[in-house]
């Protein structure tokens, strides 16, 4: 397994693995494995930086990581593969980091019952956790409960994204706002959705001259997390037709920087254009005059947390969902400064003054609501009345959608433009 690994290194130059000499008793190898390349500034990126966070916060961990596990940039290699090498150099703890891998994080899992397998951000354990729990408005056919060495977290990135929603909303001059999906799944889905309540409530409720019917909100999915070509439409080409076609403002849902790319080029040219790029706190780097700020992850303290209670062997199986942390919100940005928030908005450059009060004011909507006991499960803005796309109640009048029926939502939302499946 080895030489086959250690061939593929030579023939694609596609991994990058860091290999240290089998662990002592109280040292710790994990594995990190990407689904594209650590250096995409985005959802990878994200990822390795987490691994890099546990080697500095836990004496004696060391990370093994794969990146680009695809079938563009590794059509040979499997999950089984990367995995087999990982545990071969001492991995007792293997991150699988896109819910591309969820199927397949089970299969291996099985094979390796005593190694503990983290997918992220899929459904594996969902069936054993809390909101799994009673009767939900859409029926969900749960998937079985994976072998017992699997779990699963997430973050609610929806809240962060109602601020990017918000962000877009209260700077657009046209009303008219792009979304760059990736492929149509729930996750996407919900976070497009997210993003297009927060615009609307932001339209009606922070701005004199806007309202939410104002709001024109087109999403193109172009069928991957990031570009493959010949496999997937070109995102560059797809933000430059949301710009030519008078919208103003590119809100991403991809694991790279095009939308905030093709913003920055427009408005370097003397086209007021904007965007808000996806999955780094690092995002607004890219074009920092034209972005509105980054809806990012910080997973490191995720990692570490799960790392260590395997090491003293606290583990159990678990499908974790995790809110941002409250009391990290800071005046230069929104869950920013703080080192375990594992999600947040960062501002940028673009943003006005007068905008930033306004998100921050929002933000603390918010936070208000999701720390009021009363509603305890559930999640800002996704109460009725709402509808799916196709016209489907998803919640009535005052009822609030459960956190289920967010999670696995079929559609997108009643207004939203773009397929749903």
């Amino acid at each position: 397994m080895f030489r086959k690994l250690a061939l593929l290194l030579l023939a694609f130059a596609l991994v990058v693995v860091l290999i240290a000499p089998a662990a002592a008793q109280d040292e710790l190898v994990f594995g990190v494995v990407l689904v594209g390349p650590n250096d995409d500034r985005g959802w990878s990126t994200s990822h390795y930086e987490a691994g890099l966070y546990v080697e500095e916060n836990m004496p004696g961990a060391t990370m093994l990581f794969f990146e680009s596990l695809n079938p563009a940039d590794s059509p040979e290699t499997t999950l089984m593969d990367v995995v087999e090498f990982m545990i071969d150099e001492g991995a007792s703890v293997i991150f699988t980091t896109s819910d591309s891998f969820e199927e397949d994080t089970n299969v291996v899992a099985a094979a390796f019952p005593d190694v503990t397998f983290i997918n992220i951000t899929g459904s594996n354990a969902i069936a054993g956790s809390s909101i799994a729990e009673g009767e939900h408005a859409i029926m969900h056919e749960l998937p079985e409960m994976p072998p017992a060495n699997v779990g699963n977290f997430n973050v609610y990135m929806e809240l962060p994204r109602l601020i990017a929603g918000c962000a877009a909303a209260l700077t657009s001059e046209s009303g008219s706002i792009g979304y760059l999906g990736a492929l149509i799944n729930p996750e996407t889905r919900r976070l497009a959705a997210s993003s297009y309540l927060g615009a609307r409530y932001c339209a009606d409720n922070y701005r004199d001259d806007m309202s939410a019917d104002d709001i024109s909100f087109e999403v193109v999915w172009i069928g991957f997390w990031f570009n493959i070509p010949g496999v997937t439409l070109d995102p560059t080409e797809v933000a430059t037709g949301f710009l030519d076609g008078g919208a103003d403002v590119i809100i991403s849902g991809i694991d790279t920087t095009e939308a905030i790319t093709v913003a920055g080029q427009y408005m370097a040219e003397g086209d007021t254009s904007y965007g808000v790029p996806y999955g780094n706190v690092n995002g607004c780097s890219e074009a920092p005059d034209a972005c509105l700020g980054a809806a990012y992850y910080n997973w490191g303290p995720a990692y570490l947390d799960i790392a260590q209670r395997v090491a003293d062997g606290s583990w159990s199986q678990e499908w974790l969902w995790l809110e941002p942390k409250w009391d990290e919100i800071n005046d230069d940005g929104l869950y920013t400064d703080g080192d375990t928030s594992v999600a947040g908005y960062k501002f940028g450059n673009a943003l006005s003054m007068e905008t930033i009060e306004s998100l921050k004011a929002f933000a603390q909507e918010i936070h208000d609501f999701q720390t009021d006991p009363m509603h305890a499960g559930e999640m800002f803005l996704w109460s009725g009345p709402l509808n799916l796309q196709d016209g489907t109640e998803l919640a009535g009048e005052g009822e609030a959608v459960t956190l289920l029926d967010i999670w696995f939502i079929p559609q997108l939302l009643e207004g939203m433009v773009g397929a749903s499946e």
